[in-house]
């Protein structure tokens, strides 16, 4: 049989295999199990209310729903009526309702959007937008007949917004597959080994569905879903979803790591078999190698591999993925010199920085790095890093003038800042995001991985920013920390105290501000990222404040 070329033509493919779905966790472990064959005739109803509701073809749709069914019946009835679904954060996950509903307002706009579709949850805390539940699309007369051609756009993914509002990424069918295809060639079944998956990541994030949810229905596989505020509750569900459904793929940012590492009990895990692990991909955000050394000595009693441990490098506008290690070989670290880096040159130095290898370009992708102008530099130089392969976005919804700076020649220009060395990639943090002191560079996230193991800050829960306020002769840097919700308010004074320490001591840089905000206080993206000029922004204007400074 020849490849898919659409994703509808993936689901009408896997209807016909009653052993291949979704299975849902919920936070006390009770599973639903769902074929993709329900899933595809609840999206044929879908399919038949858009068209009653007067979505035509090439319409977005917003879905705006939690880990669910109606989720996937959503997201392809879109599909299978023509229209392009564009999913969205649902209510239980961006915080304060107005808020919420602003930033939702926001991207359907953004996108041109015709209406969403949500549960009731999600239409409550929308009022005011053009919003339906399942329940309210008429029944119609039938799917409407509609076939997707490869080049056509299907879906929207938004960016992860971590040095601005998210924008709204085009990807065609044909970009979608050629990335699942990349996917599903790093894990090949072989004698005694069937892959599968468990995900707590969020569907409206390209790690969740694309990465983890696509390729499974494309092989015809069981996928065991964990709602992601089950797992920040209880981040021992993932382990223990891990060990009872024998999973052998499984990813998360690095605050997953540190979360699960820092939370889970013995209790909770006693019993637990970790060796059927074989990758637990850690990207979407900078990779702390000290994270990693922690996750893997908490549970190498229950026989979790350190070397399943694979770095990896991707975003949304590339589809995905961008680069793989050799899965199966322990994450590779190397430290380089601090002064170097600044002066864009990657050295290594056994007292220098320490940064994660995050491999070679995945099969059909190139990677550059190229200097101001958009020159090439020779490999050791630190610039920005541009990439092309064939899953590259058509481009941002209604941003064309974003979409020429993005993408020159072919090429896409990430953002990012790093270099290659040993033919692999390695970041030195996000171009926008770059801290600047007395005239020197400083990547945000070596300072904030130095505050790694002070207690009471939550995991992932550290952003440096640096600015200069008017009539000042310097910059300034500004650490924010996010009290864990085990930490008391009294102990913001001495969480402040540790910070300034541990970063004279690990970057040789004296913080002029530290705040010590309340658990859920620093902004974040979707994802769980930490937003950092957003922050130096809310600080600035005195809508955030401190518990120290």
């Amino acid at each position: 049989m020849p490849p898919a070329e659409t994703l509808p033509e993936l689901l009408e493919r896997a209807r016909l295999r009653p052993e291949a779905g979704i299975r849902l966790l919920d936070r006390r472990e009770n599973e639903e199990w769902i074929s993709w064959g329900e899933i595809a005739r609840g999206a044929d109803s879908v399919a038949a209310g858009l068209a009653a509701a007067g979505v035509a073809a090439g319409d977005v749709v917003g879905v705006v729903f939690p880990t669910s069914r109606a989720f996937f019946e959503a997201f392809f009835g879109c599909l299978l009526a023509g229209a392009v679904p564009a999913a969205l954060p649902p209510a239980s996950l961006l915080g304060p309702t107005g808020d919420y509903r602003r930033r939702i307002e926001s991207r359907l706009r953004c996108t041109g959007a015709l209406l969403a579709l949500a549960d009731a949850r999600g239409k409550a805390a929308l009022a005011g937008l053009p919003v339906r539940t399942l329940a309210e699309l008429s029944p119609g007369g039938g799917r409407p007949p509609h076939r997707a051609r490869p080049g056509d756009v299907a879906m929207v993914q938004f960016s992860s917004g971590s040095t601005g509002e998210p924008r709204p990424v085009a990807l065609s069918h044909r970009a979608v597959l050629a990335q699942v295809s990349i996917l599903e060639g790093f894990w090949r079944d072989s004698p005694g080994v069937e892959h599968r998956a468990v995900s707590w990541l969020p569907l409206h994030h390209d790690m969740g569905l694309v990465g983890c949810v696509l390729p499974s229905l494309s092989r015809g596989r069981e996928v065991t879903l964990i709602p992601p505020e089950a797992f920040a509750a209880r981040p021992a569900l993932w382990l223990r979803a891990i060990s009872r459904y024998r999973a052998t793929v499984s990813a998360a940012p690095t605050f997953g790591y540190a979360l699960a590492a820092g939370k889970i009990t013995d209790e909770e895990i006693a019993g637990i078999d970790l060796s059927c692990w074989r990758s637990a991909l850690c990207g979407a955000e900078p990779v702390s190698p000290e994270v990693l050394r922690r996750f893997a000595r908490r549970f190498a009693s229950n026989g979790f591999r350190p070397e399943a441990l694979a770095p990896v490098y991707g975003l949304a506008e590339a589809g995905l993925a961008v680069t793989f290690p050799p899965l199966g070989r322990e994450f590779k670290s190397v430290r380089f010199d601090r002064d170097a880096l600044t002066h864009g040159l990657a050295k290594e130095d056994p007292a220098g920085r320490e940064i994660v290898s995050l491999g070679a370009a995945v099969p059909g992708f190139s990677v550059g790095i190229r200097g101001e102008g958009g020159r090439g530099l020779p490999g050791g130089s630190v610039g920005h890093v541009v990439v092309t392969g064939p899953s590259l976005m058509e481009g941002y919804v209604g941003a064309p003038e974003e979409t020429r700076r993005a993408l020159l020649g072919g090429w896409l220009e990430t953002g990012d800042m790093g270099f290659l060395h040993g033919g692999e990639l390695y970041l030195t943090g996000r171009e926008k995001d770059v801290v600047v002191l007395r005239g020197r560079k400083h990547a945000p996230e070596e300072i904030e991985e130095a505050l790694g193991d002070i207690a009471g800050i939550r995991p992932g829960g550290a952003a440096a920013a640096s600015h200069l306020p008017e009539g000042a002769d310097g910059e300034r840097l500004v650490i924010f920390v996010e009290r864990d919700r085990g930490a008391a308010p009294q102990e913001s004074a001495r969480i402040a105290s540790e910070c300034r320490r541990a970063v004279i001591g690990a970057c040789a840089i004296i913080p002029d501000d530290v705040v010590v905000l309340p658990p859920g206080g620093l902004p974040r993206t979707t994802s769980g990222k930490p937003r950092r000029a957003e922050a130096l922004r809310v600080w600035l204007a005195g809508e955030i404040g401190g518990d120290a400074g």
